[in-house]
C-alpha cells in the first residue's frame, strides 16, 4: 500500500485532488481585488498640549466638529475618519520607564478619548485597528513594567477602536498628553500610596526611591525603522518574544543591515554573525549552498521562510527579505527533525497600510547587474485588503573564467483581514535561474593547488538551473482577547538540472603530471514539500503566575525522484591544471541511477511561557515526531530495492530566564533534537540505524545597554550523537558510535551607538573536536570550522547640516584557519577582508557604492564536498558595485 501511494504522489501533487481546489482559491483571491483602486489618505498634524489626568476628556474633539469649507479641510476630515491600521507595538525601557510604541504609518491622525475605572486609566482611540504584523496575535500585553503599574495592554475593542489600559497598582495613575515631533506621549505617573500626590519640588536624589515619579510614555508613531536593533523575534518561540526573555542565542540581520551591505544573497548576509560558515558553492552540491552554525551544517528543514519549511537547491536571495532569524543550537521542539546546529528563518516582506511603490537598479565588477521592485499598499478604501509584490533579475558575471548566471524571482503577497478578529494572508513565489557550475580549485594532500585563483577547470557548458515555486496561507482568528487560532499550509516544488563534468567525485589530481580526472554528471528530477500545521496559543493565569500557551500540530510530506547519470569509471577527459584546454563536448546522459523517495511527518508540540514573577521567567516544551520513509532506488543494472523505516520522538527543552533589574537578562538553557538516518543505509543485520540526535547546555547574558543597543553573551556545549562510524570488524559497515562536540563562547553587539552610528559586531570561539569514533582519532578538529571568528559592520550617516544624508560604512570580517576533512589532512589559512560603504540618502532616494575586499587580499572562502578532489572556493577579490533606489 505505500508503495503505491507513493508512486501517486509521484505523478501528482501531495494535494491530491484538493490542488485544484487550493489553486482555484489563489486565483479568486486575486481576481476578487483586482479591481479595486487604492487610496492614500492625508494626515492631520495636532499642536496643543494638554492636561489629560482628568476622566472623560475627547482630544482634539473641535479639529474635526467643523463643517469642511474647503476641499483640502473636506480631505483632511476624509483621513481623519478613517480607520487607522497599528501594525506592531514595542515595549522599550527608557530612563524613565518603559516607553511603549504604537506603530502605524499615519500616527498623527489618531484621536484619543480617555476615562478612567478604579486604578484603571482607560484610552480608547477611534478609527483605529490593531492588526500585529506577525500575526500570531491581537493584542499586546506588558506585566509589572515598573513600580506602581500591574500591566499595560493594547487591544481592539471592536472593528474601529482599539482601547488602551494602564492599570495603577494602589491608585489611578497620572496622566498627562503632550505632542511631540514623534507623536503623541501619554506621561503617566504611579502613585506609590494612595494618600501621596507625586513630589513635585524634591529632586531625584532627595525622594526615595519608591516615591519618585517614573512616568511611563506611549509613543504613537508611524513605522518605527529599528535600524540595526531587533528587539523581538518569532523563531525561537513561535510567537512574537522579546529577545532578552529567550533563554536561547537568536540573532537577527535586520533589513537595514542588508540594504547597507547590498547584502544579495544569504551567504553574503550572514557573514555579520558570529559562529555561521558557509560550505559549498551556489547550485553544485547534493543539498546546494550548506551552512554551518556552532559547527554543525543545516539540511533540509533546517531552512525556514516564515517559519515554514523552505529548501532550495540554489541561491537564496535576500529580495523579498525583510530580515533573516538564526536560532542556534537544537530546535526540534519547534521545527521536528533538524540538525542541532540551528535554523535559519528568513522573515519575508508582508503587505503595507499605505502605499509603497520603489525601484533599485545595481551595476558592479564582473558585468553584474541586477534590478528589483518593490510595490505595496491597500486595494481598497478600507484597507482590509492590502497586497506586496517583489521581483527582481539578476545577469552576473565572475572573477572566475566562464562562470556566469542569472536569476529571476517574483514574490506576490496579499493580505485580507476578513473581520477585525480574521485575517488571510496568502503568498506564491516563483523563481528561475540558472548558473555555471564551478566546483573551485583543485586539492592535494599538501593543499590548495597553486594555480591563479580565476582558473575554471569544469567545462564551459556546466549548467545548474532550477525552476522553483510555492504558494501557501496563513489564517489567523482571535476568539477573545487571550485566545487565537492559527493554521498554514504550504506547497514547494523544484525542478533541478546539473549538467556538465565534475572532479569532485573524481578519482583525484596527478601531482606530477598537472592531469585532473573528471566525471561526466548529469542529474535532475522533482522535489515536492507538502506542509500544513495549525496551532492555537492562549495566554491565562494561575494565581499570580502568567502563562503563554503554544499548542500545535502539523503534518509534513516530502516526495523526491531524482535520477543520476553518473558512471562508476572516468569517462570524460581529464583537464591539465596548469594548461587547461576545454573539450568543450556535450555528452548524452545515460542514467544509471534512480531514486524515489517518500517521507511523511506527524508531529503535535506543546510550549509554556512562564512567568514566575515579573523578573523570573521560565520556557518549557516538548514535540513528539513519528517520521515515515518509503524509499526505492536503483543502480542499473542492479534490480530496484525498497527500504521502509518508521521513527518516532521525543524532543523535550528547557530554559529560566532571571532579569535583575529590567534590561539585563540572565539565562540558563537545556534542548535536544533529532534527525531521522536515510533509509537506505543498514546495520550489518540488515537492522536501520538509529535517528542522529543533539543536545545543548547554554548559559548567557542578555542586556539592553540602550533603548537601541544590545549585546548578547553566550556559551554552551553542544554535542551531536549516535554518529555512523565504520565497523573495524567489517570495515563494508558502519557502527553509531560516534559523537562531535562543539564548544564554544559568542559575543554580539547590534544596534545605535549614537545618533546616525549603528553597528553590528560579533565574535565567536568554537572548540569543534570528534568526541568519539572507532577510525577518526577523537580530538580531530571537525572540518570548515575556524577556532576564532571575527565581524563588524558598522555605518555613520550625518545628521544634519550641509551633508545631512552622506553617511559610510566599514566592514572588518576574520576567519580563523580551518581543518579541510574529519582526518584534519591540511589547514585552510585564515583571512582578514575588508569592506566599505559610501551612501548618500536624500529626500525619496538612495545612491550607495559598496565595495567589498577593499585591499585585494586571496583567501580560500569555504570547501565542496569533503577532501578527495572536493575542490576549495577562492574568495572573490576586489570588488566594486554602485546601486541607485527610489522610492514614491
Amino acid at each position: 500500500m505505500k508503495r503505491d501511494f507513493g508512486n501517486w504522489c509521484v505523478e501528482r501533487s501531495p494535494f491530491g485532488n484538493n490542488a485544484q481546489y487550493w489553486l482555484r482559491l489563489w486565483l479568486i483571491l486575486i481576481s476578487s481585488v483586482s479591481g479595486v483602486l487604492a487610496l492614500s489618505p492625508t494626515g492631520a498634524q495636532a499642536t496643543d498640549v494638554k492636561d489629560y489626568s482628568s476622566p472623560s476628556t475627547d482630544i482634539r474633539q473641535s479639529e474635526i466638529e467643523k463643517p469642511a469649507t474647503t476641499v483640502d479641510e473636506w480631505l483632511t476630515q476624509i483621513a481623519q475618519t478613517s480607520v487607522v491600521q497599528v501594525t506592531g507595538v514595542q515595549a522599550n525601557p527608557t530612563d524613565k520607564g518603559v516607553e511603549v510604541i504604537l506603530q502605524t504609518t499615519q500616527g498623527e491622525q489618531l484621536q484619543i478619548s480617555d476615562r478612567s475605572s478604579g486604578n484603571n486609566f482607560i484610552a480608547d482611540i477611534p478609527n483605529a485597528q490593531l492588526r500585529l504584523s506577525n500575526g500570531d496575535a491581537f493584542t499586546f500585553r506588558s506585566q509589572n513594567p515598573i513600580e506602581g503599574i500591574n500591566e499595560i495592554t493594547v487591544t481592539n475593542l471592536d472593528a474601529n477602536t482599539i482601547r488602551v489600559t494602564i492599570a495603577g497598582e494602589t491608585r489611578l495613575p497620572t496622566v498627562e498628553l503632550f505632542d511631540s515631533n514623534e507623536g503623541l506621549i501619554f506621561g503617566l505617573t504611579p502613585a506609590v500610596t494612595a494618600m501621596q500626590p507625586p513630589q513635585q519640588s524634591t529632586t531625584p536624589q532627595e525622594t526615595p526611591a519608591a516615591q519618585q515619579d517614573q512616568p511611563i510614555e506611549i509613543l504613537v508613531t508611524g513605522e518605527q525603522d529599528t535600524g540595526y536593533y531587533v528587539p523581538d523575534a518569532s523563531t525561537a518561540t513561535r510567537t512574537n518574544t522579546p529577545l532578552r526573555d529567550i533563554p536561547q542565542s537568536i540573532q537577527v540581520i535586520p533589513e537595514q543591515v542588508i540594504e547597507d551591505r547590498n547584502a544579495t544573497e544569504l551567504r553574503d548576509a550572514l557573514e555579520t554573525l558570529g559562529g555561521i560558515g558557509s560550505s559549498g558553492t551556489r547550485g553544485t552540491g547534493a543539498n546546494g549552498e550548506t551552512f554551518k552554525i556552532r559547527g554543525f551544517d543545516v539540511y533540509n528543514d533546517g531552512y525556514l521562510r516564515d517559519g515554514i519549511p523552505y529548501f532550495s537547491l540554489g541561491t537564496l536571495d535576500t529580495n523579498d527579505i525583510e530580515r533573516v532569524e538564526v536560532l542556534k543550537g537544537p530546535a526540534s521542539v519547534i521545527f521536528g527533525a533538524v540538525e542541532p546546529g540551528g535554523v535559519i528563518n528568513l522573515v519575508s516582506k508582508q503587505p503595507l497600510f499605505e502605499p509603497f511603490y520603489s525601484a533599485s537598479v545595481t551595476i558592479g565588477s564582473f558585468d553584474t547587474y541586477r534590478g528589483a521592485i518593490d510595490l505595496s499598499g491597500p486595494l481598497n478604501e478600507s484597507r482590509t485588503v492590502r497586497y506586496r509584490l517583489n521581483t527582481s533579475y539578476e545577469n552576473y558575471g565572475s572573477f572566475r573564467d566562464f562562470v556566469n548566471g542569472e536569476r529571476f524571482s517574483i514574490t506576490p503577497t496579499l493580505t485580507w483581514d476578513i473581520s477585525p478578529n480574521t485575517s488571510l494572508n496568502v503568498y506564491g513565489q516563483f523563481i528561475t535561474e540558472r548558473e555555471t557550475i564551478d566546483e573551485g580549485l583543485p586539492e592535494t594532500s599538501n593543499g590548495v593547488v597553486n594555480i591563479p585563483r580565476s582558473r575554471f577547470l569544469n567545462e564551459p557548458f556546466s549548467e545548474f538551473r532550477q525552476d522553483q515555486f510555492n504558494v501557501g496561507y496563513t489564517l489567523n482568528h482571535r476568539f477573545s482577547e487571550d485566545w487565537s487560532v492559527r493554521h498554514a499550509l504550504q506547497y514547494l516544488q523544484y525542478q533541478p538540472v546539473r549538467e556538465g563534468p565534475t572532479f569532485g567525485f573524481a578519482s583525484g589530481l596527478n601531482e606530477s603530471t598537472g592531469e585532473l580526472a573528471r566525471l561526466a554528471d548529469y542529474a535532475d528530477g522533482t522535489y515536492r514539500r507538502f506542509f500544513t500545521n495549525a496551532e492555537v496559543i492562549g495566554n491565562f493565569s494561575t494565581g499570580s503566575v502568567q502563562h503563554r500557551l503554544l499548542f500545535g500540530t502539523e503534518y509534513r510530506y516530502r516526495n523526491e525522484n531524482p535520477r543520476f547519470a553518473f558512471p562508476d569509471s572516468d569517462n570524460y577527459p581529464s583537464i591539465n591544471v596548469f594548461n587547461p584546454i576545454y573539450t568543450r563536448t556535450r555528452f548524452e546522459p545515460n542514467f544509471n541511477i534512480f531514486r524515489d523517495d517518500n517521507i511523511s511527518v506527524v508531529s503535535v508540540y506543546l510550549q509554556d511561557q512562564v512567568e514566575l514573577l515579573p523578573n523570573l521567567k521560565l520556557l518549557a516544551g516538548v514535540r513528539y515526531d513519528n517520521f515515515t520513509q518509503f524509499r526505492t532506488q536503483e543502480f542499473f543494472p542492479d534490480p530496484r530495492e525498497e527500504f521502509e523505516q518508521t521513527d518516532s520522538a521525543w524532543t523535550p527543552r528547557f530554559g529560566i530566564v532571571y532579569q535583575p533589574i529590567e534590561p539585563i537578562s540572565l539565562y540558563a538553557s537545556y534542548s535536544r533534537s533529532f534527525a531521522p538516518s536515510f533509509a537506505g543505509s543498514r546495520n550489518a543485520d540488515g537492522s536501520p540505524f538509529e535517528p542522529q540526535t543533539g543536545q545543548q547546555f547554554e548559559v548567557g547574558l542578555k542586556a539592553d545597554l540602550s533603548n537601541q543597543l544590545s549585546l548578547t553573551l553566550a556559551a554552551f556545549d553542544l554535542r551531536r550523537q549516535n554518529l555512523s562510524t565504520p565497523d573495524p570488524d567489517n570495515p563494508a559497515f558502519s557502527l553509531q558510535t560516534g559523537e562531535q562536540t562543539s564548544r564554544g563562547i559568542e559575543l554580539n553587539l547590534d544596534g545605535e551607538i549614537l545618533p546616525g552610528w549603528n553597528m553590528t559586531a560579533s565574535y565567536s570561539y568554537l572548540d569543534a573536536f570528534v568526541s568519539e569514533d572507532n577510525t577518526t582519532p577523537v580530538g580531530n578538529r571537525l572540518p570548515d570550522v575556524p577556532e576564532n571568528q571575527f565581524s563588524l559592520w558598522t555605518t555613520y550617516e550625518i545628521q544634519n547640516g550641509d551633508f545631512e544624508g552622506l553617511g559610510l560604512g566599514l566592514g572588518l570580517f576574520y576567519v580563523g584557519e580551518r581543518q579541510r576533512d574529519l582526518d584534519n589532512t591540511y589547514t585552510l589559512p585564515s583571512y582578514f577582508r575588508t569592506d566599505a560603504a559610501l551612501f548618500y540618502r536624500r529626500d525619496n532616494w538612495r545612491a550607495q557604492l559598496n565595495i567589498e575586499n577593499l585591499f585585494d587580499i586571496e583567501y580560500f572562502r569555504s570547501g565542496n564536498y569533503s577532501f578527495a578532489g572536493g575542490g576549495v572556493n577562492p574568495g572573490r577579490p576586489f570588488a566594486v558595485s554602485g546601486t541607485f533606489s527610489i522610492e514614491f
